[in-house]
């Protein structure tokens, strides 16, 4: 099985659409602060992913025959299913298949020594990481994402007596730097390909 471990903000939700589910919540009829994101009706809950983005996503996943894990943040705001419904709505081929678990559920003593000082790079990467070490069927995967969960970046921040030797950090990780050009970026997709084994 090969698997895209997918960030939806900065890489197919750009910085043109921040902000679009506030356009949507005023005419469903305001925005509802009481509520929470998760009793609001889905299609008022997120911002619109950027077309282009999507088409290339698609082409990517008919290629590669790839499978989505969302490790985006947008998992707390809604179920599978509900993340299922939205990215098809938006124009993706393919429902998620599962989400990475959380950080303090996974680490819970690594949680309370790190969660004053840890960045998300750090967690997410750890949750990411552990879902493929969980997951022996997996033959290909990538990480994309707009944060820097390389290992270089993160083995000069992070330091762990508790893993040994290992440093921290994904080693199949694409990053999108651009917020304004995520997965539309010059080169991004030729470097998904590449991690997921498709040769032209």
């Amino acid at each position: 099985m090969k698997v895209i471990f997918l960030d939806n903000d900065g890489v197919i939700c750009l910085s043109n659409n921040w902000g679009s589910r506030y356009k949507k919540q005023d005419k469903w009829g305001g925005r509802k602060l009481s509520m929470t994101s998760r009793e609001m009706p889905l299609k008022y809950r997120f911002d619109n992913f950027d077309k282009g983005a999507i088409k290339i996503l698609n082409e990517i996943l008919v290629q590669t025959g790839a499978e989505i894990v969302v490790s985006s943040d947008w998992r707390f705001h809604a179920n599978l299913e509900e993340l299922g419904e939205y990215y098809m709505s938006q124009g993706i081929i393919k429902a998620p298949i599962a989400t990475t678990n959380m950080f303090k559920d996974l680490f819970p003593g690594e949680w309370s020594r790190l969660r004053f000082r840890a960045e998300l790079e750090l967690e997410r990467s750890m949750e990411i990481n552990h879902w493929v070490e969980n997951h022996p069927e997996i033959t290909h995967w990538v990480a994309i994402d707009d944060l820097d969960m390389s290992v270089e970046f993160l083995s000069d921040r992070f330091i762990s007596k508790d893993r040994g030797d290992k440093k921290p950090g994904l080693t199949k990780f694409v990053r999108t730097p651009s917020s304004r050009e995520g997965i539309k970026q010059i080169g991004i997709k030729e470097l998904i390909l590449k991690f997921l084994g498709y040769v032209n």
